[in-house]
């Protein structure tokens, strides 16, 4: 697999590379040591969450508090996705940022998102399934919620008409009210593990 960090520091984009005969194909989606030894995160699945998303569905985009966080390693299974990764945290000389992914089975690609890290998904197509490889369980009251559509992100959704998004999505903060509020983690909470003592450490 071919493992790229994103221009959000800490997080990477993760393209497998399939295996093809006449039965079809097969590839591995997620190597622990991999990741390990290109990011420097040591990745434990604790829980796995599936969501199934109508055509023109926006969800997020969610964090977790720190702590506990949960880092999040996500592909999609079936459909097709507009996925965007923002730094949350306060500090980081990239707060703010996005990347973008486009993830489909086709591609097998995944993104791995470490604490500090939102994420939000378009779905493109009805009946789009992504799932999570989480590091945590799920702990209620912790989850960040910070409102997809705020202007001054101005995320490219390049959207045509108006998205369905669930009430607390909708009701969401912006990125400035959330940093008002002290809600969001900080860089030195959750820094990312530069590449060099990741791969020092093999």
């Amino acid at each position: 697999m071919l493992i790229t960090e994103m221009t959000v520091p800490g997080a990477y984009r993760v393209e497998p590379e399939p295996l093809s005969d006449r039965r079809g194909h097969f590839f591995e989606s997620v190597r622990a040591s991999a990741l390990l030894a290109e990011g420097g995160w040591e990745f434990t699945v604790r829980q796995v969450n599936y969501s199934v998303s109508r055509r023109n569905t926006l969800r997020g985009i969610h964090g977790t508090t720190v702590p506990p966080g949960q880092a999040k390693f996500v592909t999609c299974v079936r459909g097709a996705a507009l996925d965007i990764a923002v730094d949350l945290r306060v500090g980081s000389p990239t707060f703010g940022h996005y990347d973008v992914t486009h993830q489909s089975p086709q591609t097998g690609t995944a993104v791995y998102l470490p604490d500090g890290v939102g994420h939000a998904f378009l779905a493109l197509t009805d009946d789009t399934c992504m799932s999570y490889l989480c590091s945590q369980e799920y702990v209620p009251g912790t989850m960040i919620d910070i409102d997809a559509l705020d202007p001054d992100l101005a995320l490219p959704w390049n959207l045509k008409e108006s998205p369905i998004r669930s009430d607390k999505d909708a009701a969401a903060p912006t990125l400035a009210e959330a940093v008002a509020a002290g809600l969001l983690p900080t860089w030195e909470q959750c820094p990312p593990r530069p590449l060099t003592a990741a791969r020092a450490g093999r």
